[in-house]
């Protein structure tokens, strides 16, 4: 399970170090992908496959899905981390989540997010009193 935030810095490069706490579960391939509100998902390779079989098994007749799957499908990166932990987040990518020099990698269960700092603190300021609000919705009766 993805928890956390952290702050690491994209390089000059486009290269982005992720945090050692998951570099073992991602050591094995990982799939960093267009997610919504224009920040970027990164899949363990196993966890996009189960979702991209899904994805799949939607029928291709709907334009809707077809729209989505090519959406996921094209904008969809494979990445082995090297031996700093290191990632390249590819150009198309970094314009799509408007990422600079300064980044949030946060964990978000099954996956990671890849947020432009900035973006991820107006993200903040515009959700945080829904927040509370939503528990509700998501896990009724929990609370």
């Amino acid at each position: 399970m993805f928890l956390g935030t952290y702050t690491p810095k994209l390089d000059d490069k486009g290269r982005l170090t992720l945090p050692a706490k998951f570099r073992d579960a991602l050591a094995g391939g990982l799939m960093v992908t267009k997610g919504q509100d224009h920040c970027l998902y990164v899949f363990p390779r196993a966890e996009f496959e189960k979702m991209a079989h899904k994805v799949a098994e939607a029928p291709f007749t709907n334009e809707a899905v077809r729209a989505y799957q090519r959406y996921l499908f094209a904008g969809t990166d494979e990445q082995h981390p090297d031996g700093q932990g290191r990632i390249s987040i590819a150009p198309e990518l970094r314009r799509y989540a408007g990422l600079t020099k300064d980044c949030v990698v946060i964990g978000a269960s099954t996956r990671l997010e890849i947020w432009d700092a900035a973006s991820w603190q107006r993200y903040l300021d515009e959700h945080e009193d829904s927040y509370a609000q939503a528990r509700e919705e998501v896990l009724p009766g929990l609370f």
